[in-house]
């Protein structure tokens, strides 16, 4: 074998299950490695950078039409140094090159195509090419012998681009120069444009297509409802809600939810499913039934937790990645993959998989399944006739309607689980796996108690498999024994979330201590105080062209939203000022960012009111929390709360904090000790607290007087 890292496809040694879907392809792809960049260096060849993730429609269409073709791959390795990136294990390279997509064009997305200089600067940017031109798109094979005559004929201009572009990203991810004091009317400001900015008729946001999930919204909305009574900014949440649960997006088989919708009508989804969007939308539905009392929303984030735990979670408790959106055709499993193959029904198929023909006649009529269907002559599910219809229709009772329709959704789910499945991508990321503890320990305190189990198992495995406490600190990436690359803020900031909040469910001392060292290396590895901000990659980190902040909301929550409000629950348990300074200095540094666009900035506008407003505390001196109280909790909606069991006072107290490495007790536990021998609970909002009660529901009572 030759010792030319270009002369091969050097995928096959990386355990990226993206990276190893290119692995045959007669592209000689690197990762992005030093080996490939030196290499770029050396030969002086201009860089072609492909970034996308193992689900992505797109990517496959890409990869089929030019980066299996022989022709073009003979272009790739003959005049550029081809890169493949799993943008799920570095989002540091995808955020630096996402920026300037959105710089250059007002847009980015997945495939993400970029033309680099050796030294990393780009000059030229895409997303998808068709391998020839189609409805306006460059052909992607010509493109390439453009993009290589400009490099090697028009060298000075190439490099004044390179120069221009780069000064740009680096001017999207500079820190402010400034800071200054937050305004108090933030959170209302972005609950007001969040309604000018949705869908009254259809839910969610935007007048068109394509719709996506913004929890973040929807969280940042119900908050402020809670705290100004406006009765808009709870419709609009619930509009949301309500498209998400009745719309294609959600699997209404077998639980949990698509990407996104394509329409304004919410019908046809993007069919992967992402481990973050069925960690982030539950927790949002959860918060929805306890603002509502609504129980479909209690019901659909119970499916979409048991989908976790069938489809998405390690036989040791953490949890995959991706389902992908395409899998063989149930009539034809020799055939190629088609995108959204496992979920689509025609009538004929409801037919076959359900047994009683009035079953599958309510079940056709229920969920919209017709001769026509409304996705490539096949129907994705949908919420197309109420309850109260059908059973008026078929001159049956509610009840009777809801137990036919969910025997025959058994047997349809039945009927699906034999068909070919969609490829799952098992690598287990800290910071996703963070997102979705979180949900479940949400879950375990609202619904079931075996969630908070499911959760606690989920962080075993994290701090096992990812955690080095000693000098290691956390990393990223999980994947058949495989570990690597160190954690960004978003793995950090997410699994100290989903620690905190799995002992705000548990009341187990181990969890709060990992979320602790978790917030103590954060603050260590992503904390500038000269620039008062917190960077997405470490300090001692790969140096890319940029360095990366997170500021709004994506896909996923922004990480240094997430990062500041979870240092601001923390500080309740510190005896000093570490983490609020932290979390204060990086929300004045950012204010001016913040105030100009809250909306999209949704989690660190969250993470304003918080330090605005102080965090609803549940200080609980009990052995347990009894079970009356749990249920109060349960249904009752308290944002930015901490709930908290003070340890027994004595030997048990002194063991807790020796266990937290503390010598006395946090501000949250001092001087609140139970009463009269009963279980007591102490309530602060707003920085004043209740005296102390042996009441749940007079604690919650004073907390919304």
């Amino acid at each position: 074998m030759t010792d030319d890292p270009l002369a091969r496809n050097r995928l096959a040694d990386e355990e990226s299950p993206y990276l190893q879907q290119h692995a045959d392809n007669p592209v000689h792809w690197q990762p992005w490695d030093e080996t490939a960049l030196e290499a770029a260096r050396k030969r002086d060849r201009p860089i072609f950078l492909s970034i996308g993730y193992s689900s992505c429609h797109w990517c496959h269409v890409m990869a089929e039409e030019s980066f299996e073709d022989e022709a073009v791959a003979e272009v790739l390795n003959k005049q550029f140094v081809p890169i493949k990136v799993d943008r799920e294990e570095r989002p540091d390279v995808d955020s630096v090159y996402q920026t300037l997509a959105h710089v250059v064009s007002g847009r980015g997305g997945w495939p993400l195509s970029v033309w680099l200089t050796p030294d990393q600067r780009p000059f030229h940017v895409g997303t998808y090419f068709p391998r020839e031109p189609r409805r306006g798109m460059p052909g992607f094979l010509e493109l390439l012998g453009k993009v290589r005559a400009s490099y090697t004929d028009e060298r000075e201009e190439i490099e004044a681009r390179a120069d221009e572009w780069t000064a740009a990203i680096e001017d999207e991810m500079a820190t402010p120069s400034g800071s200054r004091e937050l305004d108090d009317g933030m959170l209302t400001a972005a609950a007001e444009t969040a309604v000018t900015r949705a869908d009254r008729e259809h839910g969610g946001f935007g007048s068109s297509g394509p719709k996506f999930p913004q929890t973040g919204r929807i969280r940042l909305l119900l908050r402020a409802h809670e705290r100004t009574g406006r009765a808009e900014f709870r419709e609009v949440a619930v509009e949301a809600l309500d498209a998400m649960v009745a719309g294609g997006i959600y699997d209404h088989v077998g639980g949990g939810f698509h990407r996104y919708a394509t329409d304004r009508e919410w019908v046809v989804p993007h069919f992967e499913k992402m481990l973050y969007d069925n960690a982030e939308i539950p927790r949002a539905l959860l918060s929805g039934y306890q603002l509502t009392g609504e129980q479909r929303y209690a019901t659909v984030a119970r499916e979409t937790f048991e989908f976790l735990r069938r489809e998405l979670r390690h036989p040791d408790g953490g949890f995959y990645s991706t389902l992908d959106a395409r899998s063989p055709p149930a009539d034809d499993p020799e055939s190629g993959d088609e995108e959204g193959a496992f979920y689509t029904w025609t009538p004929a198929d409801v037919r076959e998989a359900v047994a009683d023909s009035t079953d599958a006649e309510l079940f056709r009529d229920r969920y919209g399944v017709t001769a026509a269907g409304n996705f490539e002559g096949e129907t994705v599910l949908t919420h197309s006739a109420s309850i109260s219809d059908l059973a008026e229709n078929h001159g049956l009772d509610r009840d009777e309607v809801e137990r036919r329709l969910e025997t025959a959704r058994e047997q349809v789910f039945d009927t699906r689980e034999r068909r070919p499945r969609p490829s799952r991508d098992e690598k287990v990321l800290a910071g996703w796996n963070g997102l979705v503890i979180s949900a479940l320990a949400a879950g375990g305190l609202v619904l079931d108690r075996t969630y908070a189990e499911t959760a606690s198992n989920g962080l075993s495995f994290c701090r096992e498999h990812l955690w080095d406490g000693n000098d290691g600190g956390l990393h990223r990436r999980y994947k058949d024994g495989d570990v690597r690359i160190d954690g960004y803020l978003e793995d950090y900031a997410f699994l100290a979330r989903g620690a905190f909040d799995t002992y705000q469910t548990t009341g187990n001392p181990e969890h709060l201590s990992f979320a602790l060292g978790l917030g103590d290396a954060l603050v260590e590895q992503f904390w500038d105080a000269g620039a008062g901000t917190l960077y997405f990659t470490p300090a001692d980190g790969e140096r890319l062209i940029a360095r990366p902040q997170e500021l709004s909301d994506q896909s996923t929550p922004s990480s240094v939203g997430v990062a500041v409000e979870t240092l601001l629950a923390l500080d309740h348990f510190r005896n000093d000022e570490r983490f609020a300074e932290v979390a204060s200095s990086v929300l004045e540094t950012n204010a001016e960012a913040i105030e100009r666009d809250p909306l999209r900035h949704a989690s660190l506008t969250l993470a304003a009111d918080r330090y605005r407003n102080g965090s609803t505390e549940l200080t609980v001196a009990a052995e347990a929390l009894p079970d009356a109280w749990r249920e109060a909790l349960a249904t009752t909606y308290l944002p930015a709360r901490i709930l908290t069991r003070r340890p027994p006072t004595g030997d048990g107290l002194d063991a807790w904090l020796d266990r937290l490495g503390m010598t006395e007790a946090p501000p949250i536990w001092a001087g609140r000790s139970a009463q009269s021998g009963e279980p007591t609970i102490y309530a602060c909002r707003d920085f004043a607290c209740s005296p102390p009660k042996n009441d749940v529901d007079d604690a919650i009572e004073w907390l919304s007087g």
